[in-house]
């Protein structure tokens, strides 16, 4: 009998979606990314995604020195794959969202393959106690603002990132995206395999059900047939289920505090190796082998650790 792929579980620690008055236990300070971010490997994460916040009120950066703050100890600390974002924020400019990852180079980056409504206004509904101006900021003008990622964005990440051996983790909020990330394929300019992640509940992108999840299955194959590996992230309170759908059908997953704060319904997750150890027991449910940092590498082609500006 043939032996299962082994699922690679990534983390992502911290993000731009959820404020500190959403959630105690949500990592803002350096010190605390880089607990949760070793706790997360320890548990079975073989990649880490990370994005900063700002240590005084929590809010989103791009700046290279504060992502300098972790990296290092994270990265000298343990094994794990670290995926830096170029997403940071909605309301970032391309060209700030690029920065952590153009100065220090990562085996991994994140990649948004489209422009979309980023819906997190509706937030306020169930948070209207907010510790910091900034949050109710951002939740409001979302609703007013796009997530801008045209070809020529994603074509300047996309050439930059690949100019320094860095490997994308391509984010695709709906169908569409795929179809935008196919044009690069058509175009030659996309180093295989190809990693992309199907970021599934997001306002303003595809819903997180399973019909939504077979048909985004069947485009992927379409476009690109077996030169991909594909994983999958359901934000919120579908995290775990989507999980478990595309981990059935043969995907990696992804969790952490950056799609969801909660660990089952009603609890918040102290950490994000609770949810790194809940998606773990999933797999071990469908008796699917769970990928070590360097089996991860190899799957994806990745550059290696030692290939990075991390230190």
């Amino acid at each position: 009998m043939a032996k299962s792929k082994k699922v690679i579980i990534s983390c992502a620690v911290t993000g731009a979606i959820h404020t500190p008055s959403m959630s105690e236990y949500l990592p803002i300070t350096a010190q605390e990314v880089i607990e949760h971010s070793l706790a997360a490997y320890e548990a079975g994460a073989a990649i880490l995604h990370l994005h900063a916040r700002d240590e005084i009120d929590g809010h989103p950066t791009q700046d290279p020195e504060e992502f300098q703050k972790f990296l290092p100890t994270i990265q000298s600390s343990c094994d794990a794959v670290i995926n830096i974002t170029t997403g940071g924020g909605p309301q970032m400019t391309v060209e700030d969202r690029m920065r952590p990852a153009m100065h220090f180079q990562p085996e991994v980056a994140s990649l948004n393959m489209g422009s979309m409504n980023f819906g997190l206004f509706p937030m306020l509904k169930k948070h209207n106690q907010l510790k910091f101006p900034w949050e109710r900021d951002m939740l409001e003008r979302s609703k007013g603002t796009l997530f801008k990622n045209t070809f020529e964005d994603i074509e300047n990440i996309m050439t930059l990132g690949y100019a320094n051996g860095t490997r994308f983790e391509f984010e695709c909020y709906d169908v569409g995206h795929l179809y935008n990330l196919h044009y690069f394929h058509r175009e030659g300019m996309l180093k295989g395999p190809y990693f992309i992640q199907f970021v599934m509940g997001i306002m303003g992108g595809i819903g997180a059900d399973a019909d939504n999840l077979l048909h985004m299955k069947k485009t992927a194959d379409k476009l690109f047939g077996d030169s991909y590996e594909w994983s999958v992230v359901g934000a919120g309170a579908s995290q775990m289920k989507i999980n478990a759908t595309g981990a059935a059908l043969g995907s990696h997953v992804r969790v952490g505090l950056e799609d969801s704060l909660w660990d089952g319904p009603g609890n918040l997750a102290k950490t994000n190796a609770d949810q790194v150890k809940r998606v773990r027991e999933i797999l071990d449910g469908l008796s699917l082998e769970v990928a070590t940092p360097d089996e991860a590498r190899e799957i994806l082609g990745l550059k290696g650790k030692d290939k990075t500006n991390i230190k």
